[in-house]
């Protein structure tokens, strides 16, 4: 199954043209030097435990409901998760951070199972689509400024695909960052600057809704710094703004896409 075509099951021809074009700008991108070699690295070498597997090995797409109100965005790839599977917080181990993230997202209702293993699993988003805002597993885990601003593009047309996003969560602090860059870039007035924090809201005129979490990372749910219940929280926090009438702006304001 490949990640940049299978997923894309909706009604409309036209957002599933613009989301298959969008997955094959991205999948083809050579933007970044750095990040290209060490994921063609990584997926030559392989880890131990998948030396047996084929790795994806090149930048990866997002997933879900086409039709999603609501939007997560992410850091970046997993070196031996979605580098290697192709699909976002998949792959990354019994209980990385795609297991804790689907977990709370299966308990509120947007995910199909509690766990993100494989592509072939049958994880099916209802009305959520998740992308990064870096679309190649960096060394370390940490992309350099410049590397975040080039996927800016590819944040841009993913997101100008998705129609009906009406909240947005960040997870962590860079995708929140480069989520408010987007918004700039679209024109709104951003002032005063909305913090960064678990849980918050902020309600931006024009576009979705905000909400930061802390971004599901081994580092932060080890140490507790990020648990089940505080996951949980957000997504019951956005299931009451989709269900309730605490929308800032349209589909065509500057977070959200023109129809």
């Amino acid at each position: 199954m490949k990640p940049d075509s299978a997923m894309f099951r909706v009604n409309s021809p036209e957002v599933s043209r613009r989301l298959a074009d969008v997955s094959h700008a991205i999948t083809s991108c050579e933007r970044c030097p750095r990040l290209r070699e060490h994921c063609r690295t990584v997926a030559r070498l392989r880890k131990r435990a998948f030396r047996d597997e084929v790795y994806w090995g090149k930048p990866v797409p997002g997933f879900g409901d086409p039709a999603a109100r609501m939007l997560l965005v992410g850091l970046a790839p997993a070196a031996h998760g979605a580098n290697r599977t192709g699909r976002v917080f998949t792959g990354d181990g019994v209980g990385g951070s795609g297991d804790f993230l689907m977990s709370a997202l299966h308990r509120t209702g947007f995910a199909s199972i509690p766990t993100s293993q494989r592509i072939d699993d049958g994880l099916r988003l209802h009305d959520a689509y998740i992308l990064a805002a870096v679309r190649c597993a960096p060394p370390q885990n940490k992309p350099t400024p410049e590397e975040i601003a080039r996927c800016q593009e590819h944040l841009d047309a993913e997101a100008d695909a998705l129609r009906e996003v009406r909240v947005v969560v960040a997870l962590g602090r860079i995708a929140f960052d480069a989520w408010l860059q987007r918004l700039k870039r679209r024109g709104a007035a951003i002032t005063p600057r909305p913090p960064f924090a678990h849980g918050s809201v902020a309600r931006i005129a024009g576009a979705p809704a905000l909400v930061g979490c802390y971004h599901p990372s081994r580092q932060n749910t080890n140490t507790g710094k990020l648990t089940p219940p505080m996951m949980e929280s957000v997504f019951r926090t956005v299931r009451r703004l989709l269900d309730g009438a605490e929308w800032s702006g349209g589909p065509g304001g500057p977070g959200g896409s023109g129809r």
